[in-house]
């Protein structure tokens, strides 16, 4: 499989991705008049608004949103930078589409920050320009749980949670990606293990060590 490729699966992330942000701009009012409820009240589309990073995260302004957006650039130029590489080194596939789904995530939100201040004038009131500040577009809706908690509690007893995640496409394709690496980790690097083995042996060799300490403390 050829590098591009790759690229053409973080291609296909950013459009499907930018597509539902499109929709539902286009056709969900915001907030609770528009929900549409999937799942019963657990999974649902809500149209809302995300100014920084996530889970509304954010960075002090009127510039933070320009730096926030400015390492965003240098974080998906080297993940592209990396799939290159990774392909050279005959990585497997597998990695190879996962590293390329996350790329295309990061640059779907990235999208969004750059351009939607002026596509879809949501840059927040007071900033310095809608270039860079636009807000990230978020519609799936986890409804985990929200209410009081049992007083009997201790420390937390009588306290309201809120536990709701929002969501796009491309959070969703970043969070899939660091997920099937994680799951998949021994697998996918096994590459490095064949082409390092003295970086495999020192890696073993130290969890032994690791591992005899651990039991004389014991």
């Amino acid at each position: 499989m050829k590098y591009w490729k790759y690229y053409l699966v973080a291609l296909l992330v950013i459009v499907i991705d930018q597509l539902s942000k499109w929709a539902v701009h286009r056709y969900m009012p915001m907030g609770m008049p528009g929900e549409i409820p999937l799942l019963g009240d657990w999974f649902k589309l809500h149209y809302t608004l995300n100014p920084g990073m996530a889970f509304g995260v954010e960075l002090p302004p009127p510039y933070g949103k320009i730096l926030l957006t400015s390492f965003r650039l240098v974080a998906v130029t080297g993940i592209a930078y990396y799939i290159y590489k990774l392909w050279k080194q005959r990585a497997p596939s597998g990695l190879l589409v996962c590293i390329a789904m996350i790329l295309g995530g990061a640059l779907g939100n990235v999208i969004d920050s750059i351009f939607y201040g002026i596509i879809y004038n949501n840059a927040p009131y007071g900033s310095p320009t809608p270039w860079f500040h636009g807000q990230v577009i978020d519609m799936l809706y986890v409804d985990i749980y929200e209410g009081i908690l049992p007083a009997s509690w201790p420390l937390v007893g009588g306290s309201h949670v809120s536990l709701w995640p929002i969501f796009n496409i491309a959070d969703s394709a970043i969070f899939v990606g660091v997920a099937l690496i994680l799951l998949f980790q021994s697998r996918f690097f096994a590459h490095y293990e064949a082409a390092h083995p003295l970086a495999a042996d020192d890696a073993q060799a130290a969890q032994a060590r690791r591992d005899a300490e651990a039991s004389e403390v014991v």
